[in-house]
């Protein structure tokens, strides 16, 4: 049996005595896509942050590649390999959509200040190789006609899109897709499955997804976990999933509860 690349262990997060995560546990295999979903408020967006160092939670373990991650900083979990998008779009406006997937490459410059402003040996050679690495991103997400364009007068698909290049310039091993989806239209929506399928198919990478989109949920996932008020409720295939009870009454209640 292949080992899990991740492994999220008996997780509990909890802020001023309200509990966000209680007893979370799950794992995601080379090549997967593993989609997590939930009511809102249900402690999703709290897996995310945990993965990625922003919170540290009270029990549990989260080991990446036999690593532990729980006591490292967001920054130290990148470099390991883990790269992650945000539900609401983190670029910079005014930059063009190269530059700002060249800023994804910044764990790749393995020169200082100095040599840059030179322009010189190692300095010169890494630029042209992140160069490079960038504009495959760009050909791979069908970026080109956008690539000298500030980011800030794309339509909101395409920055998405930007921002999932972004993610990826890092070279990262396993990849966290915080609502890909979300305020995109139908076509959008299709050119965004089809980017993180060739993601999961074509570059192997293992990817764990938060979406409220149920539909590309099914098309999509491998497996999936529901979490309700911090606590998972079924782990499992997508028919396995659709067909749960609990999964079923999570969702027809969950209209009536606030968001968050």
């Amino acid at each position: 049996m292949t080992e899990p690349v991740l492994s999220f262990d008996d997780v509990r997060l909890s802020f001023a005595g309200v509990t966000a995560l209680d007893g979370v546990s799950f794992t995601v295999n080379p090549g997967e896509l593993f989609a997590v979903i939930g009511p809102n408020g249900a402690g999703k967006t709290s897996i995310f942050n945990v993965l990625s160092g922003v919170y540290r939670p009270e029990r549990g373990s989260v080991r990446f590649e036999g690593t532990e991650l729980i006591g490292r900083r967001p920054h130290a979990i990148a470099r390991l390999g883990i790269g992650r998008t945000f539900q609401n779009i983190e670029l910079f406006a005014n930059l063009t959509v190269l530059d700002n997937l060249m800023l994804g490459r910044h764990h790749h410059h393995p020169y200082g200040v100095l040599a840059a402003f030179g322009w010189l040996g190692k300095a010169r050679r890494s630029e042209l190789a992140n160069r490079l690495a960038v504009e495959e991103i760009i050909d791979f997400l069908e970026l080109a006609q956008w690539r000298r364009f500030p980011v800030g007068l794309l339509p909101y698909g395409v920055q998405k899109r930007v921002e999932l290049g972004r993610a990826l310039a890092g070279e990262p091993k396993l990849l966290l897709l915080d609502e890909p989806v979300a305020g995109m239209n139908l076509e959008e929506t299709e050119d965004m499955a089809r980017f993180v399928l060739d993601i999961r198919d074509e570059l192997g990478l293992p990817i764990v997804m938060v979406e409220h989109d149920m539909g590309l949920v099914m098309d999509l996932a491998d497996r999936i976990m529901v979490v309700d008020f911090g606590r998972p409720i079924r782990t499992g295939t997508p028919p396995e999933v659709a067909a749960d009870p609990e999964v079923i009454r999570a969702y027809l209640g969950a209209e009536h509860r606030e968001a968050g």
